[in-house]
């Protein structure tokens, strides 16, 4: 389940933070690092400089960049990401949270109710072409299919960094909020209003049922209580 209108791992070795730059929208402890390398070099740098590292950036790229998506877009690919640098140290296996990121929305059709499954057999057929382990390859695709329902079980840590990442923006100050929820409305303007309210409003009281929205320590302590807060304030609006 997406944060949406919808319808109805092997141990790496010891956790360590991510290198990577924080993408749009992630909280910053200093100054950008105007050294840091560009977002669109982070495949090359997690699996290696070959062409097909290359070229495979690019085609994920163009999914996300397709004309329909307003909020699916590249910056919710580098707002997740900036936030899995936040989250990182908390996963067992960073690399596989990381390719989880990058496939999570790769095929993404308004309201389909088979977004998580179709991105996640993508992740399957593409990533052993470029030697990516049978293991890892398997661990990428459950994290795809997670964040359909963003559940974790006890113990997930993989599944927990990488749905405290996806439901970042849920903690975001009101104005990113406002953002998100214009543009979650783009993507469903054809969807008639009051259809898309009704199904808004479950998808939230959805969210809302969940004992907790965060299960990282940052995610509990940084966006928890300021998503509550957006989400009961989206729904009293919705529902007014």
């Amino acid at each position: 389940m997406c944060a949406t209108h919808g319808s109805p791992a092997g141990r790496v070795g010891a956790p360590a933070r991510s290198p990577f730059p924080s993408g749009p929208g992630t909280p910053r402890s200093g100054p950008p690092d105007r050294s840091a390398p560009p977002p669109e070099t982070r495949l090359l740098r997690l699996l290696g400089e070959q062409p097909e590292v290359t070229t495979l950036t690019h085609t994920l790229l163009g999914r996300w960049g397709e004309p329909t998506r307003h909020y699916h877009t590249t910056a919710h690919l580098w707002a997740v990401l900036g936030r899995l640098d936040l989250l990182t140290g908390h996963a067992e296996d960073p690399v596989a949270v990381e390719l989880a990121a990058w496939y999570h929305d790769a095929v993404y059709v308004p309201g389909a109710p088979d977004n998580e499954e179709r991105s996640a057999r993508l992740a399957e057929k593409e990533l052993p072409l470029l030697g990516v382990p049978a293991e890892r390859v398997a661990e990428v695709a459950r994290l795809v299919r997670l964040t359909a329902g963003h559940r974790t079980d006890p113990g997930d840590t993989n599944g927990e960094a990488l749905c405290d990442a996806d439901l970042g923006v849920l903690g975001g100050p009101p104005e990113e909020y406002a953002r998100y929820t214009a543009a979650v409305r783009m993507e469903y303007a054809a969807v008639p209003s009051e259809e898309f309210r009704a199904g808004r409003a479950a998808v939230l009281r959805e969210l809302l049922d969940l004992p907790l929205l965060y299960r990282t320590p940052y995610g509990a302590a940084h966006w928890e209580a300021t998503a509550r807060y957006n989400l009961r304030a989206e729904l009293e609006l919705l529902t007014a």
